[in-house]
């Protein structure tokens, strides 16, 4: 298949994007943070916190050495806070075992957290110029309409079948340039949604489009209702215009992120405040409900504001809990809804 990845080539030539960020001054670690922040986000969102995460942390050593709550202040919606966990967790490992060098080894790479192995090929292919194919989601639909693959592209039988055509379109020659290419492809022109075949330079290889059925592949997963789970969220206030927060688990939604403080549908207000130390002295105005949606669920928010008094026997852990004043904002990680929310507050109550 020379021939496919010679096109493509001479396609990325003239049509595919030059002069992305990451594409300056190109190193292993340039590369690996814009592959993270690209997974499932668009590169024109990527771009500006690109930028300004490399203004923060210009070398791996700089990102392993700075507090998690910096690092997640600046991924702060980007969404797919794991992401950010993981870069950090990882650029610890590779400055402790490898002496803040990328290893070279593909299997390496897929054993540092959040590194699997389409990621691990896209650092050593455009790094090093390494022959190792990738998938990602826009490599995924190319390929798929390329050879009409069937079933769920999620699937362990049609990843097998998709790394399989990988690997074989993949050249011996410009690796970046034709990792980048076929990334490009997807992203800008073999489309989810009517894909652009008059713009594309593979149709004569293409069974989708030889048979009209590009808008077929590749094929999609049966969708699920979404379950909802109500919850409330405590604006409680201090007179002071600071509101409290509490840093939320490592794990789960929203993992490492600050936010409001959260009871279930049924917990009772009043309660939460004697149990943390707190005297509620105002009424609560109830905020209009927020709805945000993630891959497996939506969460129905209701939003309570009011306004609170520390009690003597108020505990309040600085790891776990913060007084956060919008006028003099902490560098902190904050979850989109908290956000929004945080000014929502000030203007409810006053």
């Amino acid at each position: 298949m020379s021939n496919l990845s010679d096109t493509l080539l001479a396609w990325f030539d003239d049509h595919g994007r030059h002069g992305l960020p990451w594409q300056e001054n190109r190193t292993a670690y340039r590369v690996w943070v814009s592959e993270i922040m690209l997974q499932q986000t668009q590169v024109a969102t990527v771009i500006p916190y690109f930028v300004r995460f490399m203004q923060h942390f210009p070398s791996i050593g700089d990102l392993a050495s700075a507090p998690i709550d910096r690092v997640l202040h600046l991924w702060s919606g980007l969404g797919y806070y794991a992401r950010g966990r993981n870069l950090h967790k990882t650029a610890g490992v590779i400055v402790e075992h490898y002496g803040g060098a990328f290893p070279r080894n593909i299997d390496a790479l897929v054993d540092l957290p959040g590194i699997g192995r389409s990621t691990a090929g896209a650092i050593l292919a455009l790094a090093y110029g390494d022959r190792h194919p990738i998938l990602d989601g826009n490599v995924k639909r190319v390929l798929a309409r390329l050879h009409e693959v069937r079933g769920w592209t999620g699937s362990t039988k049609v990843q097998k079948e998709l790394w399989s055509y990988a690997e074989n379109h993949t050249p011996e020659k410009r690796l970046p340039a034709y990792t980048q290419a076929i990334m490009d492809l997807g992203a800008t022109v073999c489309v989810r949604s009517h894909a652009q075949c008059h713009r594309c330079p593979l149709t004569e290889y293409c069974d989708a489009f030889k048979n009209g059925t590009q808008a077929r592949f590749p094929e999609r997963k049966s969708r699920k209702t979404l379950r909802v789970k109500p919850v409330k969220f405590l604006l409680a206030r201090k007179s002071n215009d600071e509101l409290l927060l509490w840093r939320r688990p490592p794990v789960g939604i929203w993992g490492g992120l600050w936010s409001f403080p959260e009871l279930e549908e049924t917990q009772d207000v009043g309660a939460w405040c004697d149990r943390v130390g707190m005297e509620m002295s105002s009424e609560i105005v109830e905020l209009p409900n927020v709805m945000h949606t993630f891959t497996h669920f939506r969460l129905s928010i209701t939003p309570l504001c009011f306004q609170i008094r520390p009690q003597r026997n108020a505990i309040m852990d600085s790891d776990h809990w913060l007084w956060y004043n919008t006028a003099q904002p902490p560098r902190v990680g904050l979850a989109k809804p908290v956000t929004t929310l945080l000014g929502a507050a000030f203007k409810s109550t006053r």
